[in-house]
């Protein structure tokens, strides 16, 4: 199974605001960290607002941030929120499916149990998971580490 790139900036922008915990960011500054373009980023936060994956903060000052914990989103909630469809082969369409071998054929269920399988497997993980350890991340994307208060 292949991800959209939608899917995988989204997943990239919800691991960046999950690295600034503390404060809001800007698609301006996500985008110039991965080196995309911030349009289709504004599409992708447009998607995950509304799915209350983040939350946006207008007016001067204001930005993007995570919705809800990162320990609270899973990764197989953002995949099959952020993907289209997941038709594997054009038989998971009965409707529009030409295959003359669809009445007999178990290829279709064989794709379906696989397809469970990776979702499965995916909503073992959340974002908190996939950010340890996110002192390295920060560095990798030029992020400054934050300001521990005493």
């Amino acid at each position: 199974m292949r991800l959209t790139l939608h899917t995988d900036l989204s997943l990239r922008l919800l691991m960046f605001l999950a690295l600034k915990p503390d404060g809001l960011a800007t698609i301006r500054d996500a985008a110039e960290c991965y080196g995309v373009s911030r349009n289709h980023l504004m599409k992708v936060a447009t998607q995950l607002g509304e799915s209350g994956f983040i939350e946006t903060v207008r007016g001067r000052g204001g930005g993007l941030r995570l919705g809800r914990p990162a320990a609270e989103i899973g990764i197989g909630d953002v995949i099959r929120t952020t993907e289209e469809d997941f038709r594997m082969v054009a038989c998971f369409d009965p409707g529009r499916s030409t295959c003359a071998l669809a009445p007999a054929c178990r290829l279709r269920g064989a794709l379906a149990d696989a397809l469970w399988a990776y979702l499965s497997a995916l909503d073992k993980y959340t974002l908190a998971d996939l950010m340890v350890p996110d002192r390295s991340m920060r560095r990798l994307l030029g992020l400054e580490d934050p300001v521990v208060r005493r």
